[in-house]
């Protein structure tokens, strides 16, 4: 099986510019940011899809949203988005779970 890009940015081979990281997820700027805030939020494991999530990996899915908490409380933010793409139909372009955080889209003083 070929890696995916995010395998590849974990092991190195492609330069990302990285928010977070721990044991079980890595965080990245995405390259073509949609929002003020685009990141990527990626588990180490490689799960093609959120339909190919099953067993202990549901725990890594908890850990995915209490990073996203995280990265609000870092970043200050009031509010963020928090997308993921399954499966082509569902517009996923990367085979490697990922979800994106989104935020920034006014004035979040206000």
């Amino acid at each position: 099986m070929e890696k995916s890009i995010f395998t590849r940015i974990m092991d190195g081979e492609i330069p990302a510019k990285v928010e977070y990281e721990d044991e079980q997820v890595i965080v990245i700027h995405d390259i073509s940011p949609k929002a003020p805030v685009h990141l990527l939020i990626i588990p180490r494991k490689p799960i093609p899809t959120l339909m190919d999530v099953e067993g202990d990996d549901f725990a890594i899915l908890a850990h995915i949203h209490a990073v996203a908490q995280k990265l609000a409380q870092k970043l200050e933010l009031k509010g963020f988005r928090l997308i993921n793409n399954c499966g082509k139909e569902g517009g996923q372009e990367v085979f490697h779970i990922h979800y994106h955080f989104l935020a920034g889209f006014q004035d979040e003083s206000a």
